[in-house]
């Protein structure tokens, strides 16, 4: 399995014939190069939300339509593009798990933030915030989406017992690097943690140093943009 960063919370994930494409934001994202872009999609199986905030979902429907392949998701907010944008969508809720193909499970968990679209008339609810925990090749992936630490993630340690966690760790929108820290520490066992959601902007944090002090024996990894992670 390869884990590649698109910068910020967006992540290619290949693993057999699929590619999943986990919030993939490319228009606006300042550390992904527009020349990088059609490298970051390219032969994507599936588009993976975790909630309608711009940074995350703001190419989408683009995607699905240029890609042809499906977007999985929160229930509610992928039964209304099924209906009103007519994409193609898998959606689901928290608890649920979905079969993506060649052995791959998707089980959607539940995350602590907020889910909205901007609109003339202001912020419009989309569904609600998730996260995923991702079973592929043996591994099993705790993808945080953005959150801040909640006590869900004692009995979602225990329960599905993730070895890699991907948190989201920049602070201000979500958990700093010290809270990620702090709930790896405290909820899981993982074995490795790649940090995201961080660097993008001057008001998030910069360095993964206080995450990789705080989890002595795990392997933290701060992600390089569009250089592939081997799981």
């Amino acid at each position: 399995m390869k884990l590649i960063w698109l910068g910020h919370g967006s992540f290619r994930i290949e693993t057999g014939n699929l590619v999943l494409l986990v919030d993939p934001w490319l228009t606006g994202n300042p550390v992904l190069p527009e020349e990088q872009h059609e490298a970051a999609v390219a032969n994507a199986t599936h588009l993976i939300l975790t909630h309608a905030h711009f940074d995350h979902v703001a190419d989408m429907l683009p995607l699905a339509r240029k890609l042809s392949c499906p977007i999985v998701g929160q229930y509610d907010l992928m039964s209304y593009w099924n209906e009103h944008e007519h994409l193609d969508t898998v959606g689901f809720n928290k608890g649920g798990t979905v079969e993506l193909g060649d052995g791959v499970s998707l089980t959607m968990v539940p995350a602590s933030h907020s889910s909205t679209f901007g609109t003339d008339q202001g912020p419009k609810a989309a569904g609600s915030e998730v996260g995923y925990i991702l079973r592929a090749e043996g591994r099993t992936l705790y993808i945080s989406g953005d959150t801040d630490i909640m006590a869900d993630m004692d009995w979602m340690g225990d329960y599905y017992k993730p070895d890699v966690g991907i948190l989201s760790a920049g602070g201000h929108f979500t958990m700093d690097m010290a809270g990620a820290a702090y709930a790896a520490k405290r909820y899981f066992n993982f074995k490795t943690v790649i940090p995201c959601h961080y660097k993008t902007f001057p008001i998030l944090e910069q360095s993964a140093d206080v995450l990789a002090t705080g989890l002595p024996g795990v392997d933290v990894i701060e992600p390089e943009v569009m250089v592939p992670i081997d799981l």
